[in-house]
């Protein structure tokens, strides 16, 4: 039985340096490391993996993964500003095999939350997202039995056969302290590092809105008839009148009408 649990680096770079305040990983992601572990406890011959898509510095929360008792961690070299097709596909290629992947359903930065489903596709898997709740007492019979939130406050229960994704939030567990000796262990431990994608990811194009066109029907009659149309008057209520006055006989016609209506 192989878990893996995906964890999502997030630090606020001040010209290029780590804001300590902001980096590290989401309450989520946490929950989910402590569902594998307590998942690894009803199965026999079990390991949790945690693996991060990320630089350098995201080797500290690994090396804290390990001493609450992750019994392996890796990390994928890459850029932190990646889209999540790209990142669930450089994490793919590493969990192929996993019978259970669980992640947060969301980040520090509050992501979109779309690399639990992309993976799920990725690795041809089961997915169930957003959950709250896992009966650890079913994984001795299996399938997996969760709860997954849904709006108005209604929620749905899951049996989930592996392989599968999951994905928690922050309220489903709280991760274990790691004991001070396996803390202070993992100060030394190195951390497994392989390549993966680099650059930024594409800009979007941004256009002004433009509505959709509307089919019309084509002007029919004269000009007069036209604008009339245009201006919804002429019909049998009698506010229309035709005159024919000489250019400055009709302008004044027009001023008259236009005080009679209070200009």
């Amino acid at each position: 039985m192989r878990i893996a649990v995906c964890w999502k680096w997030v630090s606020l770079d001040r010209d290029h340096d780590v804001d300590e305040r902001w980096a590290g990983v989401s309450a989520a992601d946490e929950a989910a490391l402590e569902i594998a572990l307590l998942l690894r406890d009803a199965f026999d011959d079990c390991d949790v993996e945690v693996i991060c898509l990320g630089p350098k510095d995201a080797d500290d929360v690994l090396r804290s993964a390990l001493a609450v008792g992750a019994t392996s961690a890796r990390r994928i070299d890459a850029s932190a500003e990646l889209d999540g097709h790209t990142v669930s596909a450089a994490l793919a290629d590493h969990l192929h095999g996993a019978d259970l992947v669980v992640c947060g359903d969301y980040s520090i930065d509050r992501g979109t939350g779309s690399v639990p489903v992309f993976l799920a596709a990725e690795l041809g898997a089961a997915q169930a997202l957003g959950l709250i709740d896992v009966d650890l007492a079913s994984a001795a019979t299996m399938p997996l039995r969760v709860v997954r939130r849904l709006d108005g406050g209604r929620r749905e229960l899951l049996d989930v056969s592996l392989p599968a994704v999951l994905s928690v939030e922050g309220s489903v567990a709280r991760l274990r302290r790691a004991p001070l000796a396996a803390s202070l262990a993992s100060r030394s431990i190195a951390i497994a590092a392989v390549p993966g994608p680099h650059g930024r990811p594409a800009e979007a194009e941004v256009h002004p809105y433009r509505p959709r066109a509307r089919t019309l029907p084509a002007p029919t009659g004269g000009p007069l008839t036209r604008v009339r149309e245009i201006l919804d008057i002429g019909g049998d209520d009698g506010h229309a009148e035709t005159v024919t006055l000489d250019p400055p006989a009709a302008a004044g016609r027009i001023l008259d009408q236009l005080r009679e209506w209070g200009y």
